[in-house]
């Protein structure tokens, strides 16, 4: 009995080993499609004018020739993204947390954080340099207003949505509210917390471009798309719009890869697809 369990436990492991192998084979495979297309409504039979969207060959010309400066600016632009959505991320859960704890803060409060939230941020921005000078703070000010609602709407819904089950053991067990809250509340909110995360991640991103659109002293892609847009150098310029793409690729799955560490019983719990 004991060999056949660990027979089915191997078999499982190839499967899943050979199911992550072939799931890694869908994004190469999407890569390879979307440059083809790149390459034939810029190359092959031009639709789009190369100042607008330069051929694929064009822009990895512009990697080659300038390795060094594009990746120091995406060394930048991630320090100031990832910094930022940290920040975003203590305010955004601290306040959803208030939010869920009192139904009179959330009335007197909500209706406040959606103004701020729907406000154009590239209006404020200018307002930010004045205020802040150059440099990270109107940066990170930036990441920060842009990321931090969806963290906010996805706290104080999950604290708010606890399993009536659980929250029935956690009074059947007369659990303090701390209790209640740090054994139940907070981990059952979890999936949803990290929902609002994900979706504050390339918003992140998009806030430290933005912010370096206006704010930069010199660093970072976002000043880099800036500068060669404006001097017509449409290649350059796009090697480092891929970069911004590709640099939220690669948080947004490390936060994946940290939400499928820190939350086993998920999969546990909920179906496959």
């Amino acid at each position: 009995m004991v060999e056949v369990r660990s027979e089915a436990r191997a078999t499982r492991d190839r499967w899943s080993a050979a199911r992550v192998a072939y799931a890694g084979v869908w994004p190469l495979l999407g890569l390879l499609l979307a440059i083809a297309t790149w390459w034939l409504v810029t190359t092959a039979y031009p639709l789009v004018h190369p100042a607008v969207l330069p051929p694929p060959a064009d822009v990895l010309v512009a990697f080659r020739r300038k390795p060094g400066e594009l990746l120091d600016g995406t060394w930048t632009t991630t320090a100031e993204t990832v910094i930022g959505f940290l920040l975003a991320t203590a305010a955004g859960v601290l306040i959803g947390i208030s939010l869920a704890a009192s139904r009179t803060t959330e009335r007197m409060f909500s209706p406040l954080l959606v103004a701020v939230n729907a406000v154009p941020k590239i209006t404020i921005a200018p307002l930010l340099v004045i205020a802040l000078d150059f440099g990270q703070k109107p940066i990170l000010t930036m990441v920060v207003l842009l990321a931090f609602f969806p963290i906010v709407l996805a706290t104080t819904t999950g604290l708010t949505t606890t399993p009536a089950d659980l929250a029935e053991l956690a009074r059947s067990l007369d659990a303090s509210r701390w209790q209640a809250f740090s054994k139940v509340r907070f981990p059952a909110a979890l999936p949803q917390m990290f929902i609002g995360l994900k979706v504050a991640m390339p918003l992140a991103a998009i806030g430290a471009v933005l912010g370096e659109f206006y704010a930069a002293d010199g660093a970072g892609l976002g000043f880099q798309i800036l500068q060669y847009s404006g001097v017509a150098d449409s290649a350059t310029a796009w090697a480092a719009i891929i970069l911004v793409g590709a640099m939220s690729i690669v948080l947004y799955y490390a936060l994946v890869a940290i939400e499928w560490l820190a939350l086993p019983w998920v999969r546990e719990t909920t179906s496959a697809r």
